[in-house]
């Protein structure tokens, strides 16, 4: 596969590397961060912190901060929004092998929504479907007997990603990706608020420690996670500005094969940071589900 003439393979993989080994580190730390508020809290004060930080970033040059199609950035941002809801619920209440690789079956439900509107997938990719779907059984141990809310939620994030995914290539072809990123956090920054508002009228019983996680509301003070909460913000930043990075000095089907390297980053740093393990049928089910994404991106270069 040559590189196209203006690409520069071997700095867009280091770069991608970069933006994975940072975020494998800021998702290992949700849990230390669910340990003192709740999953509101952090994504409101994400937000308010973050987007300054991402308006310096316009003002820099690196893309335009208010969207062109405000319908279709919000949608988009929804969509992700939901993704990251999924997503950091499950960091909390689970060990990140597991949560990064419910995420990371975004590209097999890619392949079957397209699939379903008629796009031709052929004989590698379906079996890269097949592939995928083991590899989910054995990192979340699903079966007949034991499905729960639980188990399907980081695979809830990998279907609503897809849907990102999908909305950011048919409707947000001509926005930038500072402006994409704006929006997401704002409707993060929305969507917490609002679950503060519900949590406060409800007042449901909240467990101590990540468990409470996602039924906490506003705490205060909250000094012991405010460290981990700017690891957050700065770190996110960064590694989505190194992903975009990779993608303008890459080809997008050879860079998004890096991605997958946060699936050893993250269980790595999490083992020795926290003590998080993965058993063998797990670390067979990441390998599986990470050759699925590999085959389905190359394939549909």
């Amino acid at each position: 596969m040559t590189p196209a003439p203006d690409t520069r393979p071997l700095p867009a993989a280091l770069s991608m590397l970069a933006a994975m080994t940072i975020i494998g580190v800021i998702d290992s730390v949700i849990v230390l961060l669910a340990a003192q508020i709740g999953l509101w809290q952090f994504h409101l004060l994400r937000a308010l912190l973050a987007l300054p930080v991402i308006y310096a970033l316009s003002l820099l040059g690196f893309g335009r901060f208010l969207p062109v199609r405000v319908w279709a950035v919000a949608g988009r941002s929804v969509l992700v929004a939901l993704a990251m809801l999924f997503y950091f619920s499950a960091l909390a209440l689970m060990p990140i092998a597991q949560a990064l690789a419910g995420l990371f079956t975004s590209p097999i439900f890619i392949l079957l929504i397209n699939a379903a509107t008629g796009q031709r997938i052929g004989p590698w990719r379906v079996l890269a479907v097949a592939i995928g779907f083991v590899g989910i059984l054995l990192v979340l141990e699903l079966g007949p007997a034991n499905i729960t809310w639980l188990g399907v939620m980081p695979v809830a994030a990998g279907f609503f990603y897809a849907l990102g995914a999908l909305s950011t290539r048919h409707w947000c072809s001509g926005e930038s990706t500072v402006a994409m990123l704006a929006g997401m956090m704002t409707v993060l920054g929305c969507i917490g608020a609002l679950g503060l508002v519900v949590m406060a009228l409800a007042d449901p019983p909240s467990a101590a420690g990540p468990a409470g996680f996602v039924t906490r509301g506003w705490v205060w003070p909250m000094w012991e996670a405010a460290p981990w909460l700017g690891v957050q913000v700065l770190g996110s930043v960064a590694g989505v500005f190194l992903i975009i990075r990779a993608y303008q000095l890459g080809e997008a089907a050879q860079v998004s094969v890096f991605e997958y390297s946060v699936m050893i980053t993250g269980p790595v740093f999490a083992f020795l940071a926290f003590g998080q393990t993965v058993g063998p049928s797990q670390i067979a089910g990441i390998a599986c589900i990470a050759l699925a994404g590999i085959v389905i991106a190359l394939r549909g270069r």
